[in-house]
């Protein structure tokens, strides 16, 4: 990148102006799709499918859910902006 000045665990500076890293807000992403995906999981375990699915005793949502939330908050922690 042109006119770098330095970075610091994800955060660039440059003429400055702070620049957060991408990986941030994908983390952040992944940590919101995490929660709503578990929480309809969440209300289904309580409430099932009129029609359920096949296989739909192994709750993919809930694990899918699940992972999405804590890859996000990795993320988020690992690259957040001002770390250093």
């Amino acid at each position: 990148m042109l006119g770098v000045e330095y970075e610091s665990r994800g955060v660039y500076v440059t003429d400055h102006k702070l620049v957060i890293s991408i990986w941030f807000f994908i983390g952040a992403l992944l940590a919101v799709y995490g929660v709503l995906i578990t929480a309809s999981e969440i209300y289904h375990l309580s409430v099932p499918y009129d029609h359920p699915v096949v296989l739909s005793e192994l709750h993919a949502g809930l694990w899918l859910g699940l992972f999405m939330l804590v890859a996000g908050l990795l993320y988020s922690i690992k690259f957040r902006p001002g770390k250093g």
